[in-house]
């Protein structure tokens, strides 16, 4: 009688994790951008290959769909006082409201709901709950163009200098329009306007949905067991524009190719009932391994933080093995890290598909 199989453990958190040397985490942009490289798992088997942002016009074909984030980041940090004259660092996690926001308070004392706090360009700012560790606070004014006056763009904790003027301009995607995120989609961070020509000109369809990535993008995974994991919500939306070319891509036979880990939670946030769907409102959507992509055939996106829920989406799209192999060769390599850094065209590994 032949020995069954042993049963398949179940995966954890720390199956993500990688080692990194903190020189290689980038700490400002390339000089000039779309000058980053790229790591290519285009083919299921088969060694990384290290090329150059630009060669992804090459890896697309006519017919691809390239589906875009087009959030636009706010100068979401802000610092105010109270009334006892304590400081408040405020850092922007949603708009809620016209007035309202949800943010991450630091400041040496718990500031209670009803206290007011005193910010630049003569604003205030009243705490009117406490939801989740984040405050509610209710501004005297429209809070979207107060943060774009008088807010700091909230570059990533692992970026350990101070914010400079050219950060406004390249933390943030050349097609950003859509207001509302606190993070930039970082994979998006690499395109500038000729490369875009150049991928319509050699017949690549472009589709934009939109993500407002919030600041819990940052936060660690702190359940060891992915079965307790519950992600921070954030708000998207995919019109029916973007169905309509999917459907369109499909029909030529063509690939659906997400700019960035935001863009797979989009399009599969939208097909959650088993079909694309125009979809407007919130998403917790945690894709780990064994998840059924429906939507996703490509998938562009920089490196991310080990054990994180970004790690675990890319590993249940490319497999987990080949994806960890791919993070140590980029490491031996010497590619830039996280939102500054490099990018890596993933294909899918052996993933479940619809």
């Amino acid at each position: 009688m032949d020995n069954p199989e042993p049963p398949r453990r179940e995966l954890s958190r720390s199956d993500f994790g990688f080692d990194l040397p903190e020189e290689l985490i980038a700490q400002a942009p390339p000089r000039v951008r779309g000058e980053s490289r790229l790591l290519s798992l285009d083919e299921p088997t088969g060694p990384p290959r290290d090329l150059q942002f630009s060669d992804l016009v090459s890896l697309l074909r006519a017919g691809d769909l390239l589906v875009r984030n087009s959030t636009r980041v706010l100068p979401a940090r802000v610092h105010g006082t109270k009334a006892s004259g304590g400081r408040v660092e405020l850092m922007l996690e949603r708009v809620v409201g016209p007035n309202r926001a949800l943010m991450q308070m630091r400041a040496s004392k718990a500031t209670p709901v009803g206290r007011r706090i005193a910010l630049p360009g003569g604003a205030t700012a009243e705490v009117v709950a406490v939801l989740d560790g984040f405050a509610e606070l209710e501004f005297d004014r429209p809070v979207v163009p107060y943060l774009e006056a008088h807010g700091e763009m909230p570059l990533p904790p692992y970026i350990r200098r101070p914010v400079s003027g050219d950060d406004r301009e390249r933390y943030q995607t050349v097609y950003a329009r859509a207001p509302g995120a606190v993070a930039a989609p970082t994979a998006g961070l690499h395109f500038n306007a000729a490369m875009f020509d150049a991928l319509t000109d050699s017949g690549v369809e472009l589709a934009d949905v939109t993500l407002h990535v919030g600041a819990g993008t940052y936060q660690p995974l702190r359940a060891e067991s992915l079965d307790e994991v519950r992600l921070h919500e954030e708000w998207l939306e995919v019109g029916q524009d973007v169905v309509d070319a999917v459907a369109r891509t499909r029909a030529r036979g063509g690939r659906v190719v997400a700019v960035g880990t935001t863009v797979v939670r989009s399009l599969e946030t939208a097909a959650a009932g088993g079909t694309l769907s125009a979809y407007r409102g919130p998403t917790r959507l945690f894709i780990r391994p064994g998840y059924v992509f429906r939507v996703i055939d490509v998938l562009v996106t920089n490196f991310h933080l080990p054990e994180s829920s970004l790690m675990v989406l890319v590993c249940a799209f490319g497999g987990r093995e080949r994806v960890l192999a791919a993070y140590r060769h980029a490491v031996q390599q010497r590619y830039r890290f996280f939102s500054y850094g490099d990018a890596m065209l993933l294909t899918p590994g052996e993933v479940p598909r619809s």
